[in-house]
């Protein structure tokens, strides 16, 4: 599955640009010490492969802790999670980050993280804790983007809400990924059973079917090959003016692409969101705990959330933390985003996605 952040760097990648460096050891290194000095202890943080921060915020831990930091990425979010249950016991890092609140209740049952109270948690909004044994650290949100100009051209109105989304102007506009191979399109599905319930989620995806939805495997696919709104697509052709992706992704298009527009191309459906949640935690069986727990409160620190957006292309959960211009000029703030509890995700994911498959793909 992809997350978020791997979509705004896939994105970023698609619309030519370099990718951020990778943190290492050494690159660590290099940046806090001079040539001849001791090099630090080292703790290790596991995730998924989108973990991205700046050279100079993981030297400015080094220089407060004496600590090194060495990032091993394992995949997409849910693949790393699989590996750290795998190595339960045995894991191989101090700290996890990524699992988000749809795989966490797996994490939890399978006992992979001890628990531990993060130095300024306290900043941290009492909606973002879902479990004493993990720190939110960043925060997002799945919804409905679309082209403007499209819809300005068609002197359409662009939908704001799922039951938007079933109207006749619509029809045959919209891709989703598939909930079964992709983060995004597990979040839509969610979105969806948190806004009609139980009795009512399989009869909006029928009304959804009908309506001409296009479903892809994959958020690189649907944003950069079939919607008509991606930068990155352009060679692509997309004809699709909706498409699920990231309240963040408008942001990602302005940054991106030169010169600079005044408006995000994109924008987006605010009433079709489903909200993310990220979290770190201490590894059970970790070799370097100490070093585990300077570095879970390092990645709530003002330091470490005010570097996130522009790196990882997310919120911060911090409240004194600060969003860059471009997420303020270009972004939308989503009041009302829709959500499901961790343990009934738990309990019925790999149900609903079934039922999912079995009403939309045949």
């Amino acid at each position: 599955m992809h997350t978020k952040k791997a979509a705004a760097v896939a994105l970023a990648a698609a619309l030519g640009v370099t990718g951020l460096a990778a943190c290492s050891t050494e690159s660590a290194r290099d940046a806090a010490g001079k040539t001849g000095e001791p090099a630090p202890k080292t703790v290790t943080l596991v995730s998924h492969d989108s973990f991205n921060a700046s050279k100079e915020v993981l030297a400015e831990f080094t220089k407060q802790t004496g600590f090194t930091v060495k990032v091993l990425k394992a995949g997409d979010a849910g693949e790393a999670v699989n590996k750290e249950i795998l190595t339960k016991g045995s894991p191989q890092g101090d700290v996890f980050f990524g699992v988000d609140n749809t795989l966490l209740s797996r994490a939890l049952d399978n006992g992979i993280f001890v628990p531990y109270e993060a130095k300024g948690a306290d900043r941290i909004p009492d909606t973002f804790k879902l479990d004493k044994r993990v720190t939110p650290i960043d925060t997002g949100d799945i919804c409905v983007n679309y082209d403007k100009k499209y819809f300005a051209d068609k002197k359409v109105a662009p939908p704001q809400s799922f039951d938007d989304l079933l109207k006749p102007e619509y029809k045959d506009l919209l891709v989703v990924e598939n909930p079964e191979r992709s983060s995004p399109g597990l979040g839509f599905l969610l979105g969806t059973v948190a806004k009609y319930g139980d009795a009512g989620w399989q009869d909006y995806w029928k009304k959804l079917k009908a309506n001409g939805v296009k479903t892809v495997d994959s958020w690189e696919l649907a944003y950069n090959q079939e919607f008509s709104g991606s930068a990155g697509g352009k060679e692509a052709k997309g004809d699709r003016p909706l498409v699920v992706s990231y309240a963040s992704s408008p942001p990602v298009e302005v940054l991106y692409a030169q010169p600079q527009p005044k408006e995000a191309p994109t924008g987006v459906s605010t009433g079709t969101c489903f909200r993310q949640i990220e979290f770190a935690g201490l590894l059970h069986g970790a070799k370097n705990p100490e070093g585990g727990k300077a570095l879970i409160d390092f990645l709530i620190s003002k330091t470490f959330q005010d570097d996130m957006p522009l790196q990882m292309f997310v919120n911060p959960v911090a409240k004194d933390a600060a969003l860059p211009e471009l997420f303020t000029k270009h972004g939308v703030v989503i009041e009302k985003p829709e959500t499901v509890a961790p343990e009934k995700i738990a309990a019925q994911r790999e149900a609903w996605i079934q039922q999912w498959s079995s009403l939309v793909l045949k």
